[in-house]
């Protein structure tokens, strides 16, 4: 548990530095290439974490027996798995395509807070961009916060908790952005992976795809 905490509260810090408006590298600033340094380097250490300290849990690739049934982790490369993955980022994203449409009624600040979010790509590549959240970035997050945190917290305390107390933290660690739709956002996205992960955690693959590739729709190739 100790591990998991420091785990968690490195993940606070990497957060604070690249998302609090006064730190050194904050969002939306002029040093944009130094944010995907940061973040790219936070997503590669949190891995590193997870798979150090979670022992790979639900993290190796599953093999079939002589009976052609499942056996080992849960995580396994079928083409099933990227389609299921693919319809889930397609889903979300018209989810959160919805939910800007309402916000932007809703609320005067919602705007200009996404293109706050949106501000970071200024200045640096956007097929790096796309290849960093596809590659390393989306998968990381998921690694960490689905196969680690919620996984190591749900065999502690329940299934139910574990999912509650990962989306908790998953979503109060983008507070320290001041950005009240970054913080409506990691929210829904951990309500949905996490919730996903409870329910269908066989198919950690699918979800791990499915953050990739809403981080690069949403991202890159369809903005919101």
């Amino acid at each position: 548990m100790k591990r998991l905490i420091f785990s968690v509260l490195l993940a606070a810090v990497f957060w604070f530095v690249m998302f609090f408006p006064y730190s050194p590298f904050p969002m939306g600033a002029g040093e944009r290439p130094n944010f995907w340094l940061m973040m790219t380097c936070a997503s590669l250490t949190l891995t590193t974490l997870a798979i150090v300290f979670g022992g790979w849990p639900r993290l190796a690739f599953k093999v079939k027996d002589n009976f052609g049934a499942y056996s080992g982790c849960s995580m396994r490369l079928e083409w099933r798995e990227f389609v299921l993955g693919a319809v889930i980022a397609a889903v979300l994203w018209g989810v959160f395509w919805l939910g800007d449409k309402c916000s932007q009624q809703l609320f005067d600040f919602a705007r200009p807070q996404v293109d706050l979010i949106y501000g970071i790509k200024s200045g640096t590549s956007s097929t790096l961009v796309g290849l960093l959240l596809l590659l390393i970035i989306g998968p990381g997050e998921e690694i960490f916060w689905r196969g680690y945190v919620q996984e190591h917290l749900s065999k502690r305390f329940s299934p139910n908790v574990g999912f509650l107390l990962a989306t908790a933290a998953y979503t109060l660690i983008h507070v320290s952005s001041l950005n009240f739709m970054l913080v409506m956002a990691a929210l829904v996205c951990g309500i949905a992976w996490g919730g996903l992960y409870r329910l269908i955690p066989n198919h950690f693959t699918a979800i791990i795809v499915s953050h990739a590739l809403w981080d690069a729709a949403a991202f890159v190739w369809f903005p919101l």
